[in-house]
C-alpha cells in the first residue's frame, strides 16, 4: 500500500506540473501524500516548538534521518512550504524523482565537489529569494543511534544567504518504519524544532563552527522521550 499510494501521488504530481510551474501545487500534493500516509498507518504526529518560528522569516531546516517515512513526514506536516536538498541519486527514482524535478527541488552531486559547491550557492541564491529549504545533513539515513558526522552543505547555504539555520529533531520514526522494511506500523511521531540559529554580520560563524552548534541542538532535542499512551497529546497534528 505504501508503493501504491506513494505511484499515485507521484502521478498526480508529475501531471499538476503541466499546470503549474511555481512547484506550489506540486508541494500541496506531497503534504497531501505525507498526511496520507499517516492517516492510513495510523501514525500519530506532534509538532513542538513551532512558536520559534517567525511566520514572514525564510529559513535553513536541517533534521536528523532515520527512516524513509522522514520525507513523507516532512513533507505532510512542516509548518511551511519548502524544498529540499538533497542527494542526485533520488532524482532517478521512478515518481519520487520526477516530482522532485518537476517541483523545483535541488540536487546536491556529492561525488562531484566542484558541481556540490555551485549546487550550495544556487541553493543559497533561492533562499535569498524567500525559499525555506530542509537539508538531512547527515547525508543519510542512520543505523545506529549516534549521530553521522553532518556535512556542513546546511551552514554554507545558510550563512551564504544570511537566513537562520533551524535544528530539526525527528523521533520515533526509525520504530514505525524500521531501516530495510517497507511495512510502515502504527505508531507515534514527534517532529520537534530548535531555536533558530542566526547568521549574517552579528553571527560571524565559519561553516565548521556553526555545523557543530547544529549537531549539538539537534542532539539535545532528539534526547526528550517520546510521550506514552494515555499522556497528554493535545498538540497532535493529525488528530
Amino acid at each position: 500500500m505504501l508503493l501504491g499510494i506513494t505511484s499515485v501521488m507521484g502521478f498526480l504530481s508529475l501531471l499538476s506540473s503541466l499546470f503549474d510551474s511555481t512547484g506550489r501545487l506540486q508541494h500541496r500534493i506531497a503534504s497531501t501524500w505525507g498526511r496520507m500516509l499517516m492517516t492510513v498507518f495510523m501514525v500519530k504526529v506532534r509538532l513542538t516548538g513551532t512558536e520559534n518560528l517567525a511566520p514572514e522569516h525564510t529559513y535553513v531546516f536541517a533534521s536528523n534521518h532515520f527512516s524513509l517515512i522522514d520525507t513523507p513526514l516532512m513533507f505532510g506536516f512542516m509548518p511551511r512550504p519548502f524544498r529540499i536538498l538533497a542527494r542526485s541519486g533520488l532524482w532517478n527514482i521512478p515518481f519520487i524523482g520526477w516530482h522532485l524535478n518537476r517541483a523545483g527541488h535541488l540536487p546536491v552531486h556529492r561525488e562531484n565537489p566542484r558541481l556540490a559547491v555551485r549546487n550550495i550557492a544556487f541553493a543559497a541564491e533561492k533562499v535569498k529569494g524567500g525559499r525555506s529549504i530542509l537539508v538531512f545533513p547527515e547525508g543519510g539515513r542512520r543505523r545506529g543511534k549516534t549521530m553521522r558526522r553532518l556535512k556542513t552543505g546546511a551552514a554554507h547555504i545558510a550563512i551564504q544567504s544570511g537566513v537562520s539555520l533551524v535544528p530539526v529533531a525527528i523521533a520515533g520514526t526509525a520504530h514505525v518504519l524500521p531501516p530495510g522494511s517497507l511495512h510502515l506500523r502504527p505508531g507515534y511521531v514527534e517532529l520537534r524544532f530548535g531555536t533558530p540559529l542566526q547568521t549574517g554580520r552579528s553571527h560571524p560563524w565559519t561553516a565548521r563552527d556553526l555545523t557543530e552548534r547544529l549537531r549539538t541542538a539537534i542532539e539535545e532535542l532528539a534526547a526528550a522521550r517520546l510521550p506514552r499512551d494515555g499522556e497528554n497529546r493535545e498538540s497532535e497534528a493529525n488528530r
